[in-house]
């Protein structure tokens, strides 16, 4: 089967690029050894409502050096989202570039058929009735799925509840209704844990590397001795000039998004993306007292209500992304494929999916948006245009939650890098 695969996709975030994303393009590099790869990765914005350690461009060279050969960005309608928009947003890119044969995907599972033999019920109407009145009874979206599922296929609530295989149900359900064509190529993890904060070895989780970015005194040797035995050393070394003052901190959107809030009334703020439920109540409550983004989204979060959404949740308000936007964005799927960068082998892709992709390519961002449109009313702008505003502030909110701000309008000014190997 691999051998039959010229093409094949990715959907990451490389938040950052580590040791272990490095296994696993040397793994598909090595199961389908003359396909090219093209990743599918968020931008300014990840999946857990974080803004990213690295800005999408460095992320996006870090995977072309690590084995990638063109990398898109995945439009924040869809990455900043639960792993079923992150999937679904994924799957459809990747589909609408034209050539892509299959899907790779990390996960904790060994075989991809229990994953498989899960995802083929999730869309059973009598599944999601049950998964609704669990949820209606205080159970969270992970929580109900994976109990029904359970029930309905026999497959172990750990194995359904494990975070790659979570996102890999997602990416086989959604490669079932917008790409039944592409095959899917399962690649085991290896080394840490997806929430394991413990660096050890030569392998740790992305979100252990991030602890140590954050920890008190990161310009210390024993963090810093820890991290460069976990990413390649490109990688590392932008990381260690970023700090303190060019990595992200998420405390610093705590004072926009107060303002933010007094400028908004319950009404207004219950039709964000994600809210719902009374949970704006909550919110102007909770962010009263707040004292730090983590501690507004640990006092808001609760076993219905997932740190992880309220994080996302967070960041829609202070980018105005509503219910009804999303709605329209889920109905029509990414508009466009926006390239970041690619090498020799991902620009000859390029060029040759010009013919066949299902959506515009996008190298150069006014050729769609002009830095004048963002003063225009949103309602004014085609839907291609509203998809990319929400890039485009993404990127610039990104940059207020660095310490050292550096320039405005990157998405305008800045173009695909080519790497030369």
């Amino acid at each position: 089967m691999t051998s039959q695969i010229s093409t094949i996709g990715l959907i990451a975030e490389y938040n950052p690029f580590h040791n272990g994303h490095v296994y696993q393009l040397a793994k598909i590099r090595e199961l389908c050894p003359d396909a090219t790869i093209v990743v599918c990765m968020s931008g300014s914005f990840t999946q857990r409502g974080l803004a990213a350690v690295a800005d999408k461009w460095t992320r996006a060279e870090w995977a072309v050096r690590g084995g990638a050969n063109l990398v898109l960005e995945l439009p924040y309608a869809f990455a900043c989202r639960s792993a079923e928009h992150f999937a679904t947003g994924g799957v459809q890119c990747l589909a609408g570039l034209g050539c892509v044969d299959a899907l790779a995907f990390g996960a904790e599972a060994e075989h991809i058929e229990p994953l498989e033999k899960a995802s083929a019920c999730m869309d059973d109407d009598t599944l999601q009735a049950a998964v609704h009145e669990r949820i209606q009874n205080g159970a969270s979206y992970a929580v109900a799925m994976s109990g029904e599922v359970t029930k309905r296929t026999g497959v172990a609530p750990e194995v359904l509840r494990a975070p790659n295989n979570i996102l890999g149900m997602e990416y086989l359900r959604a490669m079932r209704k917008f790409a039944p064509e592409m095959k899917a190529v399962l690649v085991q993890r290896v080394g840490a844990d997806y929430h394991d904060t413990d660096i050890h070895g030569s392998f740790a989780s992305a979100s252990a590397i991030r602890a140590a970015l954050e920890s008190p005194a990161p310009s210390q040797r024993e963090p810093e001795i820890a991290l460069q035995h976990v990413m390649p050393e490109d990688c590392f070394a932008t990381l260690m000039a970023a700090l303190p003052d060019r990595l992200p901190s998420q405390d610093l959107l705590l004072r926009p998004l107060l303002s933010r809030l007094l400028l908004l009334d319950a009404a207004s703020i219950s039709s964000i993306c994600g809210m719902g439920e009374g949970l704006e109540h909550r919110l102007l409550s909770m962010a009263q007292e707040a004292r730090s983004w983590e501690g507004l989204i640990g006092a808001m979060a609760t076993r219905r209500y997932p740190r992880s959404r309220i994080a996302r949740l967070l960041v829609h308000v202070l980018k105005g992304f509503t219910a009804e936007a999303a709605a329209a964005f889920d109905a029509t799927g990414p508009r466009y494929l926006r390239v970041l960068a690619m090498n020799a082998r991902g620009a000859k892709l390029l060029h040759q999916a010009k013919k066949a992709a299902r959506l515009p390519i996008i190298t150069k961002t006014s050729q769609f948006l002009k830095s004048q449109d963002l003063l225009r009313p949103c309602a004014s702008l085609t839907p291609l245009q509203q998809m990319l505003l929400f890039d485009v502030r993404a990127t610039e909110l990104r940059e207020l939650a660095v310490p050292e701000r550096g320039r405005t309008g990157a998405d305008f000014c800045t173009s695909p890098l080519y790497v030369k190997q």
